[in-house]
């Protein structure tokens, strides 16, 4: 049951690597190099708060896998487990912390809420403002830059070939196999994954099945390093979409930050560049959490193309009318911590053709338009 998969990012380096781990045939092709779209821009936020309760289960999974990481690649992705602290500064923003807390309970997440005392006992300097936080102790970060290339080295090394700077120019399918027509010769297989981010909506448009996204990129920073104090992912709960910033500490003291309005992407070329506009309106509602940043001197900025789907969730799993397609694609600037579980499970489901985690809110067949194609 040889398989295609097209995309490099996390999502599909990830499906190659679990894929190859089952023993099926697979071929990676990506358009650039591997991990060089969407998962290089990411924060790199390994959270479960704040998450669609019912994509808990996934997260759970990809949780899991983050820990199991550098044993399975061979590499270290600088997993940290330090914590995610989200604070809160208004009533309503409390309720909807509280509310959280409540619902995601039953979900399997446990989540730590704080009083003001609470968060200067444990966390000195972060949000002095803040009413209360919660605290997801098992979450923290990992290294966007590191993660997607050590699944296709490892993917590689268990049999897969990877294929990079290569385009795809044409897809064909005569219900038994996919024909991949690209710059770099023609690819056939008996299972095609569409992992391309972005990208993804228009790919399956060719086989009938819109969907509904836009192309966004997060405005991003990085300033110079600083002494080593801040140890949690540190984010915030807010109804105000210019207030949602947060930022970590690297090891070698950088603060990395992103959040608030993201810029808008025109996927031809598909290239995003930051808005020192953006800039400017992000570091208020950093100082808000972290004051002591005042002076710290920004030194990069970047950003990246992300696709958004109306609903804010991602599409992943089969095809409705196209047997042995699937989807993964379209997570909406949340997809960093579950991209391993997602990795697992879309190879799961062409290895084993069921999961054991439940992904039904992410189908394609949600969308209207998407209709089974007569037999």
């Amino acid at each position: 049951m040889d398989t295609i998969v097209i995309g490099g990012g996390l999502m599909g380096a990830a499906t190659a690597f679990f894929l190859a781990r089952r023993g099926v045939q697979v071929t990676l092709i990506e358009r650039r190099r591997v991990g060089q779209g969407a998962t290089v821009a990411s924060f790199g936020n390994i959270r479960r708060q704040g998450r669609f309760l019912p994509q808990l289960p996934l997260a759970h999974r990809s949780r899991m896998l983050w820990g199991e990481l550098h044993t399975l690649l061979g590499q270290d992705v600088e997993f940290r487990a330090t914590g995610h602290l989200r604070l809160a500064f208004e009533p309503e923003a409390i309720a909807d912390m509280e509310a959280h807390a409540a619902e995601a309970r039953p979900w399997g997440l446990e989540l730590e809420l704080l009083e003001p005392r609470d968060i200067q006992r444990r966390f000195p300097g972060l949000g002095p403002g803040a009413r209360a936080a919660s605290f997801s102790p098992h979450d923290g970060s990992g290294n966007p830059r590191l993660i997607a290339p050590a699944f296709a080295r490892a993917a590689s090394a268990l049999g897969a070939r990877i294929v990079e700077n290569t385009e795809v120019t044409a897809i064909r399918h005569d219900r038994r196999r996919f024909g991949i027509e690209t710059s770099s010769g023609t690819f056939m297989a008996e299972r095609l994954v569409v992992a391309t981010g972005a990208w993804g909506a228009d790919m399956a448009a060719r086989f009938g099945e819109p969907v509904p996204l836009e192309a966004h990129g997060p405005q991003m920073g990085v300033t110079e390093p600083l002494p080593h104090r801040i140890q949690p992912v540190v984010g915030v709960w807010t109804r105000h979409k210019e207030a949602g910033v947060y930022f970590r500490q690297v090891e070698r003291g950088n603060i990395v930050f992103g959040g608030g309005k993201r810029v808008p992407v025109p996927l031809d070329p598909g290239f995003a560049r930051p808005d020192p506009a953006l800039l400017a309106q992000q570091l208020p509602h950093l100082l808000r959490l972290c004051p002591a940043l005042q002076a710290a001197q920004v030194i990069r900025t970047w950003s990246g193309t992300e696709g958004y789907v109306a609903d804010m969730l991602p599409v992943m799993g089969p095809s409705v009318r196209v047997p042995g397609l699937y989807y993964a694609f379209g997570f909406s600037g949340h997809g960093f911590q579950i991209g391993p579980a997602v990795g697992d499970v879309m190879a799961e489901l062409i290895a084993e053709e069921r999961t054991e985690t439940p992904i039904a809110p992410f189908s394609i067949a949600r969308f209207a338009q998407a209709i089974p194609e007569p037999a």
